[in-house]
């Protein structure tokens, strides 16, 4: 079994308080739906953009969000930029709705993770390296870090996977201990980037797995903040706090680092971007509200996610919302008749080739009245 070497510092104590008291406050404002849901899809196309940013894509967060909702696919000389965008859109639209689900964490969970990330939806499980991934300095070709070798990295996985589930509240095992849940995101993003357990996709797959581990410990404040948009404010503060062990080769320091200064650093902005996330939600919770429909109480995940998009049009397709949920057009409309059929939505355009969906008048009149 892994086992990290930390202290649990004054500071450490202090962001973690705060980081608490910042949750209380999110889950107590009682946003609207439709508020709550046009919220999370601005943080969402903020964590994919700058997630992606950090590995030197070169969309910009308006050319990202076009991307995303699939009104442009194409930039010259930028394909690539594109797909990861793309990508990462799709597989954290698919972690947070694990994690909605409590999925237990497992490496078949982190392998599709990283599968997504790596070639897209419709990938299956992504296999470990199988071979040296030696990271250089691109300017100096000097070595930055020499991860461990591809014959030692199932273990490695394993080793993690199993920590996490052991410090964890796992349904599926009966935890021995439990770590604060921004402590265990913080160490299985050291971790697995230490590990380096693929040649391509590391950084993003290990920020996609904290996110899921802070979801699914409850820290997800219904969606509403981008831990990425501020790992990329200062990325050099963000490559220096993983930058432990004093050694590039894993087998000489790294393996055995204190961590307690990466520690410092991810809850200390965790905690600062709770504080943002909690001001927004206040900034929100104090505008007198319609009754709402109660429809919208029920609505899973996807149907929330499908909810934001008519705070911007009064009219969807199967083709918006197989954008939106990382789907096939043909499980979009088998959504969409269901939806239809437990009635928060409607058909307004019947034609087989171009039929539309609207929300139910009494719905589309109380998110207006939100959005105002």
């Amino acid at each position: 079994m892994w086992k990290p070497k930390y202290t649990i510092t004054t500071s450490i104590a202090g962001d973690l308080t705060r980081i608490e008291a910042a949750r209380v406050v999110v889950e107590t404002a009682g946003l609207p739906p439709a508020v709550l849901a046009e919220l999370s899809r601005q943080a969402r196309i903020r964590a994919t953009h700058y997630s992606t940013r950090i590995e030197g894509n070169r969309l910009t967060l308006e050319e990202a969000e076009q991307v995303i909702a699939g009104r442009r696919r194409e930039f010259h000389g930028r394909e690539r930029d594109v797909a990861e965008v793309r990508n990462y859109w799709d597989a954290l639209t698919r972690v947070e709705e694990w994690a909605s689900k409590q999925r237990p964490v497992s490496e078949d969970l982190i392998k599709r993770i990283a599968g997504i990330v790596i070639k897209g939806k419709r990938s299956g499980p992504a296999a470990y390296r199988d071979g040296q991934n030696v990271i250089r300095d691109s300017a100096s070709g000097r070595i930055v870090y020499m991860p461990p070798e591809a014959s030692d990295v199932p273990d490695l996985m394993g080793n993690l996977v199993g920590w996490i589930r052991q410090t964890t509240h796992d349904a599926t095992l009966r935890s021995t201990s439990q770590l604060p849940v921004a402590l265990v995101a913080a160490l299985a993003h050291y971790q697995f980037v230490t590990i380096h357990p693929y040649y391509d996709g590391n950084g993003r797959t290990a920020r996609l797995l904290a996110t899921f581990l802070l979801h699914r410990g409850g820290y997800g404040l219904g969606g509403i903040f981008s831990l990425e948009e501020y790992h990329s404010r200062d990325i050099e503060a963000y490559y220096n706090a993983l930058d432990v062990g004093g050694h590039h080769n894993y087998y000489m320091g790294r393996a055995d680092a204190d961590l307690t200064g990466w520690i410092e650093y991810f809850v200390r902005t965790l905690s600062t971007v709770f504080e943002a996330a909690k001001q927004e939600a206040l900034k929100h919770a104090g505008a007198p509200v319609a009754t709402e429909p109660e429809e919208l109480r029920r609505l899973d995940y996807r149907a929330k996610t499908v909810l934001a998009l008519f705070s911007r049009q009064e009219q969807i397709t199967s083709a918006d919302v197989a954008v939106a949920l990382g789907l096939s057009e043909r499980m979009a409309r088998v959504l969409l008749t269901e939806w239809v059929r437990h009635g928060w939505i409607v058909i307004s355009n019947p034609s087989r080739r171009a039929r539309k969906y609207a929300l139910r008048e009494d719905i589309r009149s109380y998110v207006d009245a939100q959005n105002r």
